[in-house]
């Protein structure tokens, strides 16, 4: 279980340094912006993303088991946190994010980081898919301009409730949203080893400033950003509520556990290496407690920002280290920037990140699997986006280790890591 870190350093070069720097650099501009929009959409206060992509990404990488691997707040967690911070107050999710990071790190100390390889497949891609179908719902609202009364959680109220304002729809954030999109897929195919998530997103908000256009920022909605991190505090704990928060720290730990493991395992066939399963998980219950400490919102390693650290050069968990410490930076000299930051140009991030998710290119493939791989690929999917996480995942993995068990006699299927 011994970090990634420590083994790297003992024949690190000053080339090296170069290389995990720019890569850092680079991570760190990507994330800046998607940090913001995660936690925005999570009914968060956006700051709180900064923190977790600092404090969360900067444990990871200091104590995980991948050479590259960059951790963070994620868009798996969208879900999840709006639901605990809806149901429980933000006190909570700090609450349910601490037991969750106690748990990651008693499974680590378990060696259950293999553990991965029993949970069936169609159950992971099955509530990945319903995750993006309602990080893709959870943008309508900023992406349109809309302005209801109340957005419920509920995905079927939501949508009603978006149908409901569309007489308050808005050209300008329409447009606002999808020049940001369309900037971001260009950028991504001219130059992809080039940050253009934030430039995209800085030259729509640009624009907004510019042409006074009627749509939100990050100030107008929030108020300015802190310019400094948070004094560690432990939030209130009593039985009562580690009772009440149990199951909603038990699905983030499960989430913050096979995500780190799937990008961790992404990035070994990217870079033909291979990471420590138990050191990892180790580093997630790290990185949760630490978060949670700063009153951030679970973190885990996030499978978009890892492969760019690799397309952009980063060698060892350096660049992770980096890439934390730059964000602080730009926290500490240029939080009130971040403010301009206009919401549908953050909407049209999140959209295409939900739609990265859901992995399109393997939809083909998702169709010729078995009747019962499908079956339970659906089912997670509509559990997923009709009732919650806790019951999807619960039913999922239980259907499939049922499946598996009754089919145990044919030889086990192969492992294909997905490519988020």
């Amino acid at each position: 279980m011994t970090p990634k870190l420590l083994t790297t350093l003992r024949s690190y070069t000053a080339a090296l340094l170069l290389s995990d720097l720019l890569a850092g650099l680079t991570v760190a501009m990507v994330a800046i912006p998607l940090s913001l929009a995660i936690a925005i959409a999570s009914g968060a206060d956006p700051a709180t993303g900064l923190i977790t992509a600092i404090v969360g990404g900067f444990l990871i990488s200091l104590l995980g088991g991948s050479r590259v691997q960059i951790g963070g707040p994620t868009g798996a967690f969208i879900v999840v946190v709006y639901g605990v911070i809806a149901t429980h107050g933000y006190d909570g999710l700090v609450l349910a994010t601490l037991m969750a990071g106690i748990m990651l790190v008693v499974a680590g100390v378990l060696r259950a980081g293999s553990l991965i390889s029993y949970v069936p497949e169609p159950v992971i891609n099955g509530f990945t898919i319903g995750i993006a179908v309602i990080i893709g719902a959870s943008q309508l609202k900023d992406a349109l301009g809309l302005t209801p009364d109340h957005l419920p959680a509920d995905f079927v109220e939501k949508i009603a409730a978006l149908w409901g304002a569309r007489d308050s729809f808005s050209p300008a954030a329409v447009a606002v949203t999808l020049a940001t999109m369309v900037m971001i897929v260009a950028l991504r195919r001219a130059f992809p080893r080039f940050p253009g998530l934030i430039l995209a997103v800085a030259a729509s908000s640009a624009a907004v400033a510019m042409f006074d256009l009627p749509v939100d920022t990050i100030r107008s909605r929030f108020g300015d950003l802190p310019a400094t991190l948070p004094v560690p505090q432990l939030p209130d704990i009593s039985y009562a509520r580690i009772v009440e928060l149990l199951p909603s720290a038990m699905v983030i730990a499960f989430l913050a556990g096979v995500e780190s493991l799937l990008s961790a395992m992404v990035a070994d066939r990217m870079i033909g290496g291979r990471h420590r399963s138990n050191a990892e998980v180790l580093a997630q219950g790290a990185a949760n407690i630490g978060s949670a400490l700063f009153g951030g919102l679970p973190a885990t390693g996030a499978i978009a920002r890892t492969a760019t650290n690799v397309r952009a050069g980063g060698k060892t968990p350096v660049a992770g280290l980096v890439h934390a410490l730059t964000i602080l930076l730009v926290m500490l000299v240029a939080a009130p920037l971040a403010g301009y930051l206009a919401m549908p140009a953050l909407a049209g991030l999140l959209l295409l990140t939900a739609w990265n998710m859901s992995e399109p290119q393997h939809w083909k493939g998702y169709l010729a699997q078995t009747r019962q791989d499908l079956l339970l690929l659906s089912l997670t999917l509509v559990l997923t986006v009709l009732t919650d996480l806790t019951i999807a995942i619960g039913v999922g993995v239980a259907l499939g280790l049922a499946m598996r068990l009754r089919r145990r006699d044919a030889p086990p299927a192969s492992w294909t890591p997905p490519d988020r």
